[in-house]
C-alpha cells in the first residue's frame, strides 16, 4: 500500500462507515456489506470507489481459489491490509511506561517497556520519545500513537487530572508530537480498552455490552447501540461512592463497604496487611486464600461476595448480553469464582437470564494495545468515536 495514513482523509460519514465495517468484520463480500449498512448496491460502489483507490481497502482473494469464469461486478470480498500500517500504543502508570506496536486490526506486534524515574512531565515525554524512537527503528512507517492514562483526559489531547501521576492540565499528546513528529491521541486508560474490546474483542458485534475492570482502581465501560457511552465524569472514581456492603471494610481509598475498598489490588493488600501486620503481594494473597490461611481467605471472599453483587447490579440495570471483566486483579476469579457466582444469583431475579461473564487477564500490554485503538479511530478513520 503506497498510501500514507494522511491519504485516507477525510473520509464522509457513508465512507467511514464503509471503512469501519470492514475494518471490523472483514474480509466482507459486496453483498454483506450492503445488507449490514442498508445500501444499494449503487450507493456501496460510489462509497467504496475511493476507498480502494486510497488503498485503505482492497479486493481479497476469495476462498477457494480463483478459478472459474464470472460475468458481471467484481465478487472478491473487500478487507484491510492489517500489516500495512502500524501504530504504537503507550500505557502509564507511576513507575513504568509500557509501549506496544500494532497493526490495523490491534494485533500486538511488538512489546517495549521502560522505567520510569519520577512522574515529572517532562521525564515521561522523554521516556515515551525514547520507546517510540526505538520502536520505530524496528517498525517504520508508523502511521500515529495512541496514549493511555488513568484520569480525565480532555479532547483527547489533554490530561485534565490524573491522581495517580499527580498531573493536572498536562498537554501530552502536543509535547509527544513535538518530540516524536508523529500524531498523538490521549485517551483515558478504561475508555481505551473498552474501544479496543468493542471494536476487536470480547465485545465485537455486541449492541449492549459492559467492561468491569478491578486492579489499581475500578474502572467502567458501557457500550449501548455498539458504540461506547462516553461520560463527563470519566474516571472521576465513581468506585470510591459505589457501596457494595455498608459494614464492609473501611480503607484509605474508598468510602466504607465501597467498590474501590473491597474490590481494588492496593485495598485487598491494605486490609491482610492491617489484619496480620506483614505485607503481601496481590499473588500471595490469592495463593493464601486458596489454601485457606484464615484471614486472607476471608479478605478473599469479601472481595469475590462483593464482586458477585456489583455483576449483579450491572446486569440488573444494564440488562448487556455480556460483562466482561478485565484488569490485572481478576486473578481474583480463580480462587472466589465460586462466591462471586454465588452472589451474583443471590441479587438476581430467579428467572433472570444467566449473565454471560467473560474474564480477561489483562497486563499493561492489554492497556498499552487498547491506547492504540482511539489512534487508528482519529488517524486512519478521521474523525473521534464514542
Amino acid at each position: 500500500m503506497a498510501a500514507g495514513a494522511a491519504s485516507w482523509l477525510p473520509l464522509s460519514a457513508g465512507e467511514r462507515s464503509v471503512a469501519i465495517e470492514v475494518l471490523v468484520h472483514g474480509p466482507l463480500s459486496r453483498t454483506d456489506l450492503s445488507r449490514r449498512l442498508g445500501l444499494s448496491a449503487g450507493s456501496l460502489t460510489r462509497l467504496t470507489k475511493p476507498l480502494i483507490e486510497s488503498g485503505l481497502l482492497v479486493e481479497a482473494p476469495e476462498a477457494g481459489g480463483a478459478g472459474g469464469t464470472r460475468q458481471g461486478r467484481p465478487s472478491q470480498p473487500l478487507d484491510v491490509v492489517a500489516g500495512a500500517r502500524s501504530f504504537l500504543g503507550f500505557k502509564i502508570t507511576e513507575d513504568t511506561v509500557y509501549g506496544v506496536v500494532t497493526t490495523l486490526r490491534s494485533e500486538v506486534i511488538a512489546r517495549r517497556d521502560r522505567p520510569l524515574a519520577s512522574r515529572d512531565p517532562a521525564e515521561v515525554v522523554g521516556v515515551l520519545g525514547e520507546t517510540a524512537d526505538e520502536l520505530a527503528r524496528a517498525h517504520p512507517g508508523l502511521a500515529g500513537i495512541g496514549i493511555g492514562v488513568g484520569g480525565l483526559v480532555r479532547d483527547r489531547a489533554v490530561v485534565a487530572d490524573s491522581p495517580f501521576l499527580g498531573w493536572r492540565d498536562v498537554p501530552l499528546a502536543a509535547l509527544v508530537e513535538e518530540r516524536t513528529g508523529l500524531p498523538v491521541v490521549v485517551e483515558n486508560d478504561v475508555a481505551a480498552l473498552v474501544e479496543a474490546e468493542t471494536w476487536f474483542g470480547a465485545g465485537r458485534g455486541l449492541d449492549r455490552f459492559v467492561v468491569l475492570t478491578i486492579g489499581a482502581g475500578i474502572g467502567y465501560g458501557l457500550v449501548l447501540g455498539g458504540r461506547r457511552v462516553p461520560c463527563a465524569q470519566e474516571d472521576r472514581g465513581f468506585g470510591r461512592h459505589w457501596i457494595l456492603d455498608p459494614a464492609g471494610p473501611l480503607t484509605p481509598d474508598g468510602e466504607r463497604g465501597s467498590a474501590v475498598s473491597l474490590l481494588t489490588i492496593p485495598s485487598i493488600r491494605y486490609q491482610v496487611q492491617a489484619a496480620t501486620g506483614r505485607e503481601r503481594t496481590y499473588e500471595e494473597i490469592l495463593a493464601l486464600a486458596a489454601d485457606g490461611e484464615p484471614m486472607p481467605a476471608r479478605v478473599v471472599d469479601e472481595a469475590a461476595r462483593a464482586l458477585g453483587v456489583l455483576v449483579a447490579q450491572i446486569a440488573n440495570f444494564v440488562m448487556p448480553q455480556k460483562i466482561l471483566l478485565a484488569g490485572e486483579g481478576v486473578g481474583l476469579m480463580d480462587v472466589g469464582g465460586a462466591t462471586v457466582e454465588a452472589a451474583i444469583r443471590a441479587h438476581r431475579h430467579p428467572l433472570a437470564a444467566p449473565v454471560t461473564l467473560e474474564t480477561k487477564v489483562s497486563d499493561f500490554h492489554d492497556w498499552a494495545r487498547g491506547a492504540a485503538v482511539p489512534a487508528i479511530q482519529v488517524l486512519v478513520l478521521g474523525a473521534a468515536q464514542g
